[in-house]
């Protein structure tokens, strides 16, 4: 009887099932992105080789369930013919997860799905102590809830009020959630607290008069977890404006990761054992260069 290398088929994400002879395979889908030739390919393979159904996993990949050991070389060959791909499992990068962002939401302050498209071919895949989950949402609305990932990127603005262009109208303080600006419209009069702001760009958006200008950035968010032990990550750095930067920070995290961490061990829970302000310090250095 032929000995089956379960940790390889795992490994090209052809997971086994409760019944062991039978294997579901992850795709790899960055962004939530599928071309519709793809999608077209992924439906004949489930017709074929499975129950003719998908399952759509938590984090925007597909899975064909029900896949015979048997069938798996062919499955695999269909798959590179078609140019799809296989997701990750283990310790690794895993697929990167994001909403449409500003190219399609309105909401949007940053273009997660292209930013999900670069990072698939810089880090899926890559090698860490413990699987690392990269999110990317577009705005405060945290569709994609960057705060539970290891590694969260949420769009952001920075306002800066024109005084010049301002009418009072007061739709800037309707819009704001927290309480940040506060329009006297008698007296013609705004107060802008910084502190409170959360960088939603609510107002910048809503603004009819364009009085609220703002730069679009990310905030990174590192630690995070929502599993078994769930943990809110924490905010690492001021706002990055960057593509160039935003790399350097998350190389650099990943790089701290694999230097600190140990063995199934999530980069949050690294964090708690060895304390958060050796990594903090690391990334407010480099953006100081």
């Amino acid at each position: 009887m032929e000995q089956i290398d379960y940790k390889k088929l795992k490994d090209n994400c052809f997971m086994r099932q409760a019944d062991k002879e039978l294997f579901s395979l992850r795709l790899r889908i960055a962004g939530g992105k599928i071309e519709a030739q793809h999608l077209k390919k992924v439906y004949e393979l489930a017709e074929i080789y499975g129950k003719g159904y998908v399952h759509l996993t938590s984090r925007q990949s597909i899975e064909i369930p029900f896949i015979k050991f048997e069938d798996l070389e062919m499955v695999k060959s269909e798959m590179q013919e078609a140019g799809l791909r296989p997701g990750f499992c283990g310790a690794r990068v895993r697929t990167i997860t994001a909403c449409q962002g500003c190219t399609v939401c309105q909401s949007g302050l940053i273009d997660s799905a292209d930013l999900a498209q670069e990072f698939d071919r810089l880090y899926c895949g890559k090698d860490v102590p413990h699987k690392f989950k990269i999110g990317i949402t577009g705005c405060h609305n945290n569709c994609l809830k960057a705060e539970e990932n290891d590694l969260g990127i949420k769009g952001a603005v920075k306002p800066v009020w024109i005084q010049e262009k301002c009418t009072y109208c007061g739709i800037c303080q309707e819009k704001c959630r927290h309480s940040a600006i506060r329009v006297d419209r008698d007296n013609k009069t705004l107060t802008y607290d910084e502190a409170s702001c959360v960088n939603c760009g609510k107002c910048v958006k809503a603004c009819p008069c364009q009085s609220w200008e703002g730069k679009a950035g990310f905030k990174v968010y590192v630690g995070g977890l929502f599993g078994n032990d769930i943990q809110t990550g924490r905010q690492a750095v001021p706002l990055v404006y960057s593509r160039e930067n935003l790399n350097k920070i998350i190389q650099a995290v990943m790089e701290y990761f694999r230097e600190h961490g140990k063995k199934g061990e999530r980069l949050g829970k690294t964090l708690n054992r060895i304390g958060w302000d050796g990594l903090f310090q690391k990334l407010d250095g480099i953006l100081k260069k």
